[in-house]
């Protein structure tokens, strides 16, 4: 075939050389706003050369006042079509555009034709959406855009250059409305009208320009083997969703606890409607991704943040997308603020129990699951942590990459290092050991009982088979007195001695003042210390668990409504739940009937003030000037305020070069400080002999 008989080359994509677009309908739309770019370079050449007058040294055509081109549009649009008309290099241009033909069959799912068809696209505003995408795969593109646009720094395409380059300018008009289904799916960002840039997040762009390559990595496919669910609630969702067809967008609430299934369930539902899925992974933007899903036929695990707008509500980014999206929720997560018409009644998933979890941690280590030791230590993690399938294999991994024997102290340090209560609770590191507790003897045989409870909670549970009525609950108790009777010392004793982690709940960033707050704060704790094992501690409780008052006003409402809520979690709390309180009498009847033991740490006597002084005087330090008999006979304070005591006359003890001692005068005014701070009034007469070193303390 000779030069002249061969037909000419298929039109270039852009203006960079080489350009390849996996889309065939893409390769022509983008084809045509190349071609009729390069034509309106040619005329802008010749309006402002020959018409203008104008020369200039490069091959794009120079600038000239805005205003002046705006203003000679019209005078010049007969020019410009004489000109496409007469001119070669214009000719051929006009020729190759009318000679475009998109490629006949099926186009591929999820690229620009497959849009197209789907959206009933018209022709210009294919040609908008090709403008929009032009800079997406061609980089000389923008100094071109610019040119045409007669403003240097405006190298994104706007609907006013779409309405100058199509035949039709008319019919670019629908572009700016924000129902267009273009705006209204995602693809096109809203236009902030004429001049404002068209603009086609990147994700999208590549999706409508390759069709056919993988989802981009902030769009995983669930990965498999995934555990299929089964179930009426997965039935009935999956129901529901084939009901609803696929014309609009449609939210399914998962509710599970963190790590909880999820996913499985998610792949359950989708697979039972005839759907792919992809799950939204890192912190990219939820609205283009959502496009993605949508355009490659498939659902989105998504959690509820990535829907979240900046009034803290959730939201569709784009409310005429039709995507199918399931959202990961925890327990206390709402689901009443969701937009009610594209929501489905929420899926409530139930967490694993112990079988589930002994089945999963023998999947997860299995040479473990081999020897009886391993067996043994791999039942009482099922037994005492309510992880999810998720949290297990983390925890193995991480335990597994140790490099060490796995046993039960590493696997039980690795269940508790996977605990996180964020800023509602700071981690306590026991500082009393159980003998220290200077108790009366009733009460030091109820802290032996709770230490016994505890340690027979997980066969009781599961061998003796009351984790079914009882839920697998823990132990929820409330140590009352007065300060410094040794509420806190009692806790952080048992903790060390049943070897569980204690966490003091910071009831400051826990109660909140709006509505509806204190309640999801605390489900989100009770939620996270359920996995992990441990012991909360709540001090001054009354503060959170006080007395429901008389309703007078919808405040009044909510707050017993939170802490009925309170009363029914703390009874599903798997771990162990310590109340400290002054004020026994302000707590809620309802809730003390509900807790497993109370245990009321009075004053102590002169005999266990005696023990008291004796076991907190430093050990480094000459105490034998004290009369230790006087001081517990004569001055009734409790046991912390004594150790305030003892402190405070340690300070002004220090003589610099002389050994550490301890003398009365400094001890007896220490205490009377105490007397102060409590504000009780203390005679004289009870300081006897000393009575003059406190004389003049006002």
């Amino acid at each position: 075939m000779s030069a002249r008989l061969r037909p000419p080359p298929a039109p270039p994509a852009g203006f960079a050389p080489r350009i390849a677009v996996g889309d065939p309908f893409a390769r022509v739309w983008l084809a045509g706003a190349t071609l009729r770019l390069r034509r309106e370079v040619a005329w802008l050449w010749h309006e402002r050369g020959t018409l203008h007058g104008l020369q200039g040294g490069g091959t794009l055509p120079p600038m000239i006042d805005p205003l002046s081109e705006a203003l000679d549009l019209n005078r010049y649009d007969d020019d410009r079509a004489a000109f496409f008309a007469a001119d070669p290099a214009a000719c051929y241009l006009t020729e190759r555009i009318a000679a475009l033909a998109l490629p006949k069959g099926k186009p591929p799912r999820g690229g620009f034709g497959w849009l197209a068809a789907e959206l009933s696209l018209s022709d210009a505003a294919c040609f908008v959406l090709a403008l929009a995408l032009g800079g997406a795969v061609d980089s000389a593109r923008g100094a071109v855009v610019a040119a045409v646009q007669n403003a240097p720094e405006a190298r994104d395409p706007t609907l006013a250059l779409a309405q100058r380059l199509w035949d039709r300018p008319e019919e670019v008009l629908p572009l700016l409305d924000p129902a267009h289904p273009l705006v209204a799916t995602g693809v096109l960002a809203a236009p902030g009208g004429w001049d404002a840039p068209l603009s086609v997040a990147p994700v999208v762009a590549r999706q409508l320009l390759f069709p056919e390559a993988p989802p981009p990595a902030a769009l995983a496919p669930v990965a498999p083997p995934v555990p299929a669910m089964e179930g009426e609630a997965v039935a009935l969702a999956v129901a529901r969703l084939k009901s609803r067809g696929g014309a609009q967008a449609v939210l399914v609430p998962l509710v599970a606890p963190d790590d909880g299934p999820h996913a499985a369930a998610a792949a359950s539902i989708a697979k039972g409607a005839g759907l792919d899925l992809l799950a939204l992974r890192g912190a990219g933007e939820a609205g283009p991704l959502l496009t993605v899903a949508w355009l490659r036929g498939a659902a989105v695990l998504a959690p509820l943040s990535a829907l979240t707008g900046p009034d803290g509500r959730p939201q569709l980014p784009a409310p005429g997308l039709p995507v199918v999206a399931f959202l990961a929720m925890g327990p206390s997560d709402r689901t009443n603020a969701l937009p009610r018409r594209e929501t489905l009644p929420r899926v409530v998933l139930d967490p694993l129990g112990y079988q589930g979890r002994l089945e999963a941690w023998r999947r997860a280590l299995p040479e473990v699951w081999a020897g009886d030791e391993g067996r043994s230590a791999l039942a009482e993690c099922a037994r005492r942590f309510a992880c999810e399938e998720a949290a297990i294999g983390r925890i193995a991994a991480s335990v597994r990459a140790m490099g060490r024997t796995i046993d039960r102290a590493a696997l039980f340090a690795a269940c508790r290092a996977d605990l996180d209560l964020g800023d509602l609770a700071q981690p306590v590191r026991p500082r009393f050991k159980l003998k220290e507790l200077m108790l009366p003897p009733r009460q030091s045989g109820q802290i032996r009982a709770l230490i016994r409870a505890l340690g027979a909670l997980g066969t009781v549970h599961m061998d003796w088979g009351t984790a079914r009525a009882w839920n697998e609950s823990g132990l929820s108790v409330l140590f009352s007195g007065p300060p410094g009777t040794g509420k806190t010392m009692a806790a952080e004793a048992i903790a060390a001695e049943v070897g569980m982690p204690m966490y003091r709940i910071d009831l400051s960033q826990v109660v909140n003042k709006y509505i509806g707050e204190t309640e999801k704060n605390l489900s989100r704790l009770f939620d996270a210390a359920d996995s992990g094992d441990a012991i909360l501690f709540f001090d001054e409780a009354d503060a959170l668990f006080g007395k429901r008052t008389e309703v007078k006003d919808a405040h009044d409402r909510y707050a017993n409504l939170e802490v009925s809520y309170l009363l029914e979690r703390m009874e599903r709390f798997k771990g162990m739940a310590i109340l400290a309180s002054n004020r026994r009498k302000d707590l809620d009847d309802a809730f003390l009937r509900r807790l497993r033991a109370i245990v009321s740490f009075p004053l102590p006597e002169a005999p266990e003030r005696l023990r008291i002084w004796r076991a907190l005087l430093p050990a480094g330090v000459d105490c034998s000037a004290l009369d230790l008999p006087f001081l517990a006979e004569r001055l009734p304070l409790s046991g912390g305020h004594i150790r305030s005591a003892i402190f405070n006359a340690c300070l002004q003890s220090v003589r610099p070069g002389e050994d550490p001692r301890l003398e009365m005068p400094e001890v007896v005014r220490a205490v009377k400080e105490e007397f102060d701070k409590l504000g009780r009034t203390v005679s004289l007469d009870q300081f006897g002999a000393y009575a003059g070193e406190v004389r003049d303390d006002g």
